[in-house]
């Protein structure tokens, strides 16, 4: 479990560095393109994929991922700072219910009353969890950044789940290729910056996105390492790790950031763990 911790601990630490991004003015292209850097780096060192492409039929996979990738990240930075990190956080995890709803609908997988009533319980759970009303302090439509974070992290998660599936090329091979093509976009988002909007590389963005991608980059790593040690129990790292992101993303919210919830997004917050617990007992 003390991997599970870790992973928990860095995929806070990364809702926490996108809230005060904002703060420090840190120009988040810049800060993601040195994320993936260091991401793909870690990967090429620790895990020693090939260098080698898979193959050219995965290309069109790898490179839906690489736009994916930065363009979530972008609206995941976005979401944090409009709408809070308790309210992305659950829309986050939750996204794990647009793969669920695939492996039924796409790749023929049989569907038990448990796992509907747990789909139906999660979608009542981000939506409950949004924040609909807005005031005069709060963006317009800050909805829509966390709706956005819940269907772009589940389509991310179900082309994953499609390469975790290959026998003849590792996870982490596919891993280190995603991140390659998410520094070329990101190359072009900051070269796109650079022409139109003038923008120049400064420093505090280099070393933020260091310590970005070290921390994300940590969530995956750890994350791996919690299936690998409790390679038996699956469920058990499933669950702790969504759970575990919920609550202590939740209390930084709320005691940190001093994020104000309606009852309805408490019990939206309620309903998450709720859903998680009956998705991995399914």
């Amino acid at each position: 479990m003390f991997y599970v911790f870790i992973s928990i601990f860095c995929s806070v630490l990364v809702s926490i560095l996108l809230k005060v991004a904002k703060r420090y003015e840190v120009n988040m292209v810049q800060a993601i393109l040195v994320n993936y850097v260091v991401a793909a780096s870690a990967c090429l060192f620790i895990f020693n994929p090939s260098l080698n492409f898979p193959t050219e039929s995965l290309f069109g996979t790898y490179a839906l991922l690489g736009v994916l990738l930065p363009t979530i990240f972008i609206i995941l930075a976005i979401s944090v700072n409009k709408s809070g990190i308790v309210r992305t956080d659950i829309a986050q995890r939750l996204s794990l219910l647009i793969p669920l709803l695939a492996a039924f609908l796409l790749f023929g997988e049989h569907i038990s009353n448990q796992k509907l009533i747990a789909i139906a319980v999660g979608i009542v759970a981000v939506l409950l969890s949004i924040p609909w009303k807005t005031d005069q302090s709060n963006a317009k439509l800050s909805w829509l950044y966390p709706l956005l974070v819940f269907i772009g992290m589940g389509i991310i998660d179900v082309f994953f789940k499609q390469l975790a599936t290959l026998s003849e090329i590792p996870f982490t091979t596919s891993l280190f290729w995603v991140f390659i093509l998410a520094l070329f976009v990101s190359l072009i988002l900051l070269a796109y910056n650079r022409w139109m909007k003038k923008e120049h590389l400064k420093l505090k963005n280099m070393i933020f996105g260091m310590v970005l991608g070290a921390f994300n980059f940590g969530n995956i790593l750890f994350y791996l390492k919690a299936h690998k040690a409790l390679s038996t129990q699956p469920s058990i790292v499933f669950t702790s790790m969504n759970i575990g992101v919920i609550a202590l993303g939740s209390l930084v919210g709320l005691w940190l950031f001093k994020e104000k919830l309606s009852r309805l997004n408490y019990i939206g917050i309620g309903l998450a763990v709720i859903a998680i617990v009956l998705i991995s007992l399914a």
